[in-house]
């Protein structure tokens, strides 16, 4: 059954009905096509005759379930549907039906639920008995505990954070009775860290079970943790001064030139890149928590030449779950495994030498990210689980798209930023490009520095650069 003969077409309004029609006509849709006499055609065109129910059936036939949607309302539809009646009632069978499916979407339960919670709050409150009073505010040793050693996600974990935290808690929450004037006016309170403190509160009076899991949920969702603005900070982001940054790091310091790539290709924080570099372990054999699958966690895709690695880093920082990466730059990782980077160091070293920061990767990155593939996916990519809020069965797609949509980006990433600075490479060292005396030249000092003694240390470097390559044949070694 085509998609059209389930619908009622007497329930779609006149406005809806000549929108399909003036549509397909400018499509090039004609009398003909539809099997009506040209006078009739034109009578409808010119709004002399409505678009009656037989003709109606007729234009639908030319359009698809997509271009419906688009050019008719909602609420049409839902008339057409018999969801809604003629009357203005509801088919409550068939509501009900709507809602079940739309909780089983992640997306679409979240929307439901900021619906209720912004139009029937008050009722919502009163069905469920919420009933906080009584509990009053108070700093206590078990609360410091429960700060340093229970709380989900990043513990508190310095006496400096405690002393802050207590400080504003005496200032703005001690003794006060926890009512729900109490959770509006810190919700709207324009210190960031009163509203962090409470909610920590929140939690630990949650964990020690003296608010129900309803009046948890409630305050969690009136409450924000920081109030989110629009960054508009402008980050002047020359894809030449990636390519630039990638040459300079390539030709003097090739460890700090895989972190870099590493960020790029992976989307990575530096600290994550850091970590992966350390604790590289492509054999080991990990079950993934998210869909309870035990795979290794370097899984290669050659044909298609890059691999994804699982860090699976969680607990009190930020997450990573998937380092993706070429086959290049999982070369040059298995020459550095097992090494010790400060971060602090590396960006340091980028400041002193006019480089790019090594967070603006991961802004490069999700720029090129999301012009090849949907946000989502990109978010996934990004290990940003928690704007997802994704199921075991969505985790499974969005793995699999993002290994689809990976092969693009990676394309698009060497036609815009490795190509270029690839090329600066070989234009500088072709020994082309070189007058012959000056080749030998440099071939002949590189050789002196390399064959002297005590400096074995600075020809492995070399070696590791490849100018002994590079130069070496024109020496003759």
């Amino acid at each position: 059954m085509a998609w059209y003969e389930k619908l009622d077409v007497s329930r779609i309004g006149a406005e809806a009905r000549y929108r399909i029609f003036y549509y397909l006509y400018s499509k090039g849709l004609r009398a003909r096509d539809l099997g009506i006499s040209e006078s009739t055609f034109y009578r409808v065109l010119h709004r002399k005759q409505p678009v009656s129910d037989s003709l109606l059936q007729r234009l639908l036939q030319h359009l698809t379930e997509q271009e419906f949607a688009t050019l008719v309302s909602a609420e049409d539809r839902l008339r057409a549907a018999g969801v809604l009646r003629s009357d203005g009632s509801v088919d409550y069978s068939a509501a009900i039906e709507i809602l079940r499916r739309s909780l089983q979407d992640p997306y679409l339960k979240s929307l439901s639920l900021k619906f209720v919670a912004e139009h029937f709050r008050e009722d919502l409150r009163k069905l469920m008995s919420i009933s906080v009073y009584g509990i009053r505010l108070q700093w206590s040793e078990d609360f410091e505990r429960f700060l340093r050693e229970r709380k989900r996600r990043r513990r508190v974990s310095t006496d400096e954070m405690v002393r802050k935290y207590r400080s504003y808690f005496s200032r703005f929450l001690e003794g006060k009775e926890l009512t729900e004037n109490l959770v509006f006016e810190v919700a709207r309170h324009p210190i960031g860290w009163v509203r962090n403190i409470f909610r920590h509160y929140v939690q630990y009076l949650f964990y020690r079970r003296v608010i129900p899991p309803e009046v948890f949920g409630w305050i969690m969702e009136v409450v924000p943790s920081r109030s989110y603005r629009l960054d508009v900070r402008p980050y002047q982001i020359g894809l030449d001064d990636v390519a630039k940054t990638l040459q300079f790091l390539r030709q003097n310091h090739e460890l700090y030139y895989l972190l870099y790539r590493l960020m790029l290709e992976g989307d990575l924080r530096l600290s994550h890149a850091i970590q992966v570099v350390k604790e590289f372990r492509p054999s080991e054999a990990v079950e993934i928590p998210a869909i309870g699958l035990a795979t290794k966690r370097l899984v290669c895709f050659e044909d298609k030449g890059f691999c994804r690695y699982y860090a699976g880093i969680k607990g009190p920082q930020k997450p990573c779950e998937w380092a993706y990466l070429s086959t290049e730059t999982l070369q040059l990782l298995q020459r550095y495994v097992d090494r010790s980077i400060n971060r602090s160091v590396v960006a340091r070293y980028a400041k002193r030498h006019g480089l790019l920061a090594p967070k603006m990767m991961r802004k490069v990155s999700w720029r090129i990210l999301v012009q090849v593939m949907p946000r989502e996916v990109a978010k996934f990519i990004q290990s940003r689980f928690g704007e997802l809020r994704i199921s075991e069965a969505r985790y499974e797609d969005l793995l699999s798209e993002a290994d689809s949509y990976y092969t693009k980006y990676l394309e698009k990433l060497r036609e815009l930023v490795y190509s270029s600075h690839m090329q600066r490479d070989e234009s500088r060292y072709t020994s082309s490009q070189w007058p012959e005396s000056m080749t030998s030249v440099i071939a002949r000092l590189i050789f002196v520095t390399c064959n002297g003694q005590g400096n074995s240390l600075r020809k492995r470097r070399m070696e590791s650069r490849g100018d002994i390559q590079l130069f070496g044949a024109q020496a003759g070694f």
